[in-house]
């Protein structure tokens, strides 16, 4: 009986102890499938978030810099109504001027851009009596065109290429054939690099600047224009209130360069019309743009 008895005993000592192990088991399972993947998930969205904002490419042309998006964005709401503009009276594609503006200034980081306002590397070339900067390209310490603002850069793009006979057949193609411009100015000579027209149109096709193509030829409308349009509104009553149309009355947020590059001159212009030693503007001051 009593080995009866510590056989039974035994038996129920087995049966607990493999009852507890089991309600172990159970319980720590669910920790891990559940903790785990949120952790994971966390972690994923964080990371996506901050490549999406700091997502760069490196831009190579007349500098080597490497340009986040929003840098490049930065860029191209600067300067596209200047494109816009060049095009209008040039017949240059914005698309094209802005692509390039972006890969050969670095998105506006380059050396050049930034100690010349040279946004497009144009050489000083025969005939070139302005300022110059010395700067490493194809050989080392060649000679660019130095300009006083960005405009003058723009300027002076449009003027270099409608001004070549080698860049002619370029204005024989649609305003809207961004690729054929891209791919003409390489066998023109305007870059060395073989992968220039790819590089253009990769920077045309991701931040979309052939938008601002078809707003100049078909019209269409976004909503940088738009603001635009409130831009020449309040221009218009800024105008009223001087009584003539080569003055201005600056208004909240006019700076000389937004000025220049609304009314078609340059800062230099404007400092000179108005006897201006510095750059300082005050609300209600009234310039003469002219």
């Amino acid at each position: 009986m009593k080995v009866k008895g510590l056989l039974v005993l035994v038996g129920l000592i087995a049966i607990g102890c493999g009852s507890s192990k089991n309600v172990r088991t159970s319980s720590t399972k669910p920790k891990i499938v559940t903790t785990k993947p949120v952790v994971e998930v966390s972690k994923t969205l964080k990371e996506d978030a901050k490549e999406e904002n700091n997502s760069s490419e490196e831009l190579v042309a007349t500098s080597k810099v490497s340009a986040t998006t929003a840098t490049v964005t930065d860029y191209i709401n600067s300067f596209s109504e200047v494109a816009k503009n060049n095009m209008r009276q040039h017949g240059i594609p914005a698309s094209i001027t802005l692509a390039q503006g972006i890969l050969e200034s670095g998105a506006g980081k380059g050396r050049l851009c930034l100690e010349a306002n040279n946004h497009f590397g144009i050489k000083c070339h025969t005939g070139w009596t302005g300022p110059s900067i010395k700067h490493d390209d194809d050989a080392a310490q060649e000679c660019f065109r130095k300009y006083n603002d960005p405009a003058d850069s723009y300027r002076d793009h449009s003027l270099f290429l409608t001004s070549r006979s080698r860049y002619a057949s370029l204005f024989q193609l649609d305003k809207l054939d961004y690729k054929g411009w891209a791919k003409g100015l390489k066998q023109a000579g305007y870059a060395t690099d073989p992968k220039y027209p790819a590089k253009l149109i990769g920077i045309i096709e991701r931040y979309e600047l052939h938008m601002y193509d078809e707003e100049v030829v078909l019209g269409t409308k976004s909503n940088s224009v738009k603001a635009k349009d409130n831009n020449f509104a309040n221009d218009a009553i800024a105008v009223k209130e001087t009584g003539t149309k080569d003055l201005y009355t600056i208004q909240q947020g006019d700076t000389l360069y937004s000025l220049s590059k609304r009314f078609n001159t340059t800062v230099e212009n404007i400092k000179k019309a108005n006897n201006m030693t510095n750059n300082d503007l005050s609300i209600g001051q009234t310039i003469k743009i002219k």
